[in-house]
């Protein structure tokens, strides 16, 4: 069987809610909720992104090939 979607319950102030309510008319948003978890997950891709884009080993790879391109010194 397919693996159940679990939600749970987030409270937001009124007057917040009912701005995006707004904000998402006309869009391809079917509710608030569907809205807040969009704009969550791309918050949190975006920091996952900002961590640490290249490894230690990334990094020394690529001194070493600026220094054999006579880059680095």
């Amino acid at each position: 069987m397919g693996e159940e979607k679990k939600f749970t319950t987030v409270s937001i102030p009124t007057p917040l809610f009912k701005k995006i309510e707004e904000r998402i008319k006309g869009t391809g948003f079917t509710s608030v909720s569907s809205y807040v978890t969009y704009v969550l997950r791309e918050l949190i891709a975006e920091e996952e992104e900002e961590e640490e884009p290249f490894t230690k080993e990334d990094e020394e790879r690529i001194k070493e090939r600026l220094r054999a391109l006579g880059y680095l010194d």
